[in-house]
């Protein structure tokens, strides 16, 4: 196990209807000028907009809407000017993680005068200057943003989606597991994928001796199998949607990964996808992620995989290699009934046209060949893409 140093400042308030007593004083120890963002409208629909306003009668509150589903550098060029020329004293987030990762590089934003685009492709230029406060209403469990340092924003101009990071989470985070019972099936699903696999980039990992870590991460893997299914079913099943909640929040708020040696590899792979084919980053994690797991498997990373299946899908048996696929199989049966594409194909890309590029990319930007669980080169993670094509490989 690594050394490391942990720091999180975000204040959590967790549970049923918190906005409606505590938002207001929140805010208030921040300012009254409030930047209110948020998507598409879905907020509109089901009320929580009227009702944020209403609680927010006497602030001066201005408004960026539309951020879309792999948040795009316009959104944050947009909030940059309102930030600035609105002074805002605090911005208030109101959706999923699109919405919050924004947000962030908005907050920043604020105190440059340059594009926003450099602080994405050089976020240190972020640790030397401010960031407003951003407080979040969380509306969707996945990317576990309400809780960490991390964006990831995309530019369509260049085809690029890249991780930055900034001096501060989020200063308070408000997860109501109600306001998401209107969350659609598809959207449920590409979030439990989407914890799953951060659970998995900072489990398969070099790291000796790490059992702490492991423990937290195979039991919320656990919780994240068990509370989807129920999801799905039930939509407002209260303990389904904040299971789901929290384990979004503590598989990616910085617990789980202390320790680790390794940096993560299926969503560099993965970024490069929905940069070029704007696919929903769940879906695409979960084609990618057992092609990867199948790719990798070896006599030397057999092991781990077999204990993931050992203590996350109860498997049982002394060869590690037959529990190591059977794991692996495990895995991909479980994205698979969650109903959501199993092919790239599937999901409108029916050719290897942008493969070479794309894989060349996310070497070069994950820096697979260096710091990945297992090292790939830009001629691994095309085979990856074209084994993502089929469901060869994978029992019906």
């Amino acid at each position: 196990m690594q050394d490391f140093t942990y720091v999180n400042k975000t204040e959590i308030h967790f549970g049923h209807d918190r906005i409606q007593s505590e938002l207001r004083p929140v805010l208030e120890r921040f300012g009254k000028r409030v930047l209110l963002t948020y998507g598409g409208g879905s907020i509109k629909k089901n009320g929580l907009y009227d009702q944020v306003k209403d609680l927010l009668g006497g602030f001066d509150i201005f408004e960026l809407s539309g951020i879309a589903p792999n948040p795009k550098i316009d959104s944050v060029r947009e909030g940059q000017k309102i930030a600035k020329a609105e002074n805002v004293d605090v911005i208030l987030a109101v959706g999923g993680g699109s919405v919050i990762d924004a947000s962030k590089v908005i907050g920043s934003a604020k105190f440059y005068e340059g594009d926003p685009w450099d602080l994405v492709i050089n976020p240190s230029l972020r640790k030397e200057i401010d960031q407003v406060p951003v407080v979040d209403i969380l509306t969707l469990a996945a990317t576990g943003t309400e809780m960490n340092y991390g964006s990831v924003i995309s530019n369509p101009e260049t085809n690029q989606k890249l991780g930055t990071y900034g001096p501060k989470s989020p200063a308070v985070s408000f997860e109501d597991p109600e306001l998401t019972y209107s969350v659609s099936k598809w959207q449920t699903a590409a979030g439990a994928i989407d914890i799953m696999s951060h659970l998995f980039e900072q489990y398969f990992d070099n790291a000796a001796n790490k059992d702490v870590q492991d423990g937290l991460k195979e039991g919320i893997m656990r919780a994240d199998i068990k509370w989807a299914d129920t999801a799905l079913q039930e939509p407002e099943n209260y303990d389904a949607r904040a299971n789901l909640m929290w384990a979004s929040t503590m598989a990616l708020n910085g617990i789980v990964g202390l320790g680790n040696e390794n940096g993560w590899t299926v969503h560099p792979i993965e970024h490069e996808v929905s940069a070029y084919y704007d696919i929903t980053h769940g879906v695409g994690l979960g084609i990618l992620t057992p092609r990867w797991m199948q790719y990798v498997l070896s006599a030397e990373t057999a092991p781990k995989f077999a204990q993931y299946g050992r203590n996350v899908w109860h498997l049982t048996g002394d060869d590690d290699m037959t529990v190591a696929k059977a794991a692996i199989q495990k895995t991909y049966d479980w994205i698979k009934s969650l109903d959501v594409p199993m092919t790239l194909p599937e999901v409108g890309i029916d050719s290897d046209e942008h493969f070479q590029a794309m894989a060349e990319s996310a070497v070069k930007v994950g820096q697979l060949d260096k710091h990945a669980y297992v090292s790939l080169q830009p001629s691994d993670v095309v085979k990856i893409f074209e084994a993502s094509m089929t469901t060869e490989g994978f029992e019906a």
